[in-house]
């Protein structure tokens, strides 16, 4: 009982941290101003006339804007859950936009927010860094499953996992540069390269952009998840499989991760953070390989990975890739973003 106690106090100092993050202006700007984010729910909200006359509850509603987008779009009622102290901010904007009538916002968890009637729909932005880094989409499915009606409408409602290798010219170029400084200073450092790569190429997971040119195979979806099904237990342990032809020779540094999600509606939108697409907030998450690996055209990759949350915060995210590359041995290396 005490350990329960001490895992429960744990996870609420945890869940504390988290809202504290999204009290601070800097990270709204930075999701606001991702034009292709924030444009696609506007679009697949207010396009979508299933959502007049209907009410909404809005999962980590922020500083109110798809809330606000909402009552645009006509519905009846929003109830905007929001756990950290910006919900006072939302309310700011909720009557600076005449909505007063339509949205409320209750400053809580949604996992202790009292909502006083079932709702139609459930609109959030829970998606994270690699999609499961910050763990959300465990609040989405707790209110779909006590708020939402039967047959009720989750926007969105489908979300894609996708892996590709890649080459990362960033490290191949920081790699380099120990085997260039007798050159540039009549001192040869070439020994450092073997340490920069072990600092370099990491457990840890990596935030970047990576440019279309970079990715050395066709992309593999290696998971899906539909909201209006998903389990919990699924939903804590994401796992798929891959395999890979490389395109051409080159250097292979890692593996990309990226996700997109769909939206329902008369005109179906996908919100997508492919490196093929325009540049979103959530870039594209990297995982190194221990050294780079020289790769040849129809070279194979295989493998597996899965996506848990770590055992010391479950709001941050591990990773465990298996791999094998041109026929090799198998490898394994575990990855993490937090603890």
């Amino acid at each position: 009982m005490a350990l329960l106690k001490k895992r429960k106090h744990e996870r609420s100092d945890q869940d504390s941290e988290y809202f504290q993050c999204y009290s601070d202006v800097s990270i709204h700007e930075e999701m606001i101003s991702d034009t292709v984010r924030t444009s696609a729910y506007k679009q697949a909200i207010q396009s979508n006339s299933a959502l007049r006359g209907k009410t909404v509850l809005d999962v980590g509603a922020g500083t109110g804007i798809l809330s606000i987008f909402c009552g645009q779009a006509g519905v009846k009622k929003v109830y905007a859950v929001e756990a950290s102290s910006v919900a006072q901010l939302a309310n700011n904007v909720v009557k600076q936009n005449g909505m007063e009538d339509k949205v409320e916002i209750i400053n809580s968890s949604v996992e202790t927010a009292e909502i006083p009637e079932q709702v139609d729909v459930i609109v959030s932005e829970w998606m994270g860094y690699a999609l499961m880094y910050e763990s959300m989409l465990s609040s989405v499915i707790y209110a779909r499953d006590k708020w939402l009606k039967p047959g009720g409408l989750m926007l969105p409602n489908c979300v894609d996992l996708f892996i590709a290798p890649i080459n990362d010219p960033t490290t191949e170029n920081r790699l380099d540069f120990w085997s260039d400084v007798k050159r540039m200073y009549g001192v040869d450092m070439s020994c450092v390269r073997s340490f920069a790569q072990t600092c370099i190429m990491n457990k840890e997971m990596q935030v970047c952009s990576v440019y279309p040119e970079d990715v050395l195979s066709f992309p593999a979806k290696f998971a899906s998840l539909n909201l209006n099904s998903v389990t919990l237990e699924e939903s804590a342990k994401i796992y798929g499989t891959f395999k890979f032809r490389c395109f051409g020779s080159s250097f292979m540094h890692g593996f990309a991760v990226w996700f997109s999600v769909i939206f329902p509606g008369e005109k179906v939108v996908n919100l997508s953070t492919s490196p093929y697409g325009e540049e979103t907030h959530w870039k594209q998450t990297l995982l190194y390989l221990n050294e780079e690996i020289q790769v040849e055209q129809d070279t194979e990759i295989s493998g597996d990975i899965t996506m848990t949350p770590s055992e010391i915060n479950h709001r941050h995210l591990h990773v465990l890739l298996n791999y094998s590359i041109g026929g090799s041995m198998c490898k394994t290396k575990l990855f993490q973003m937090g603890s």
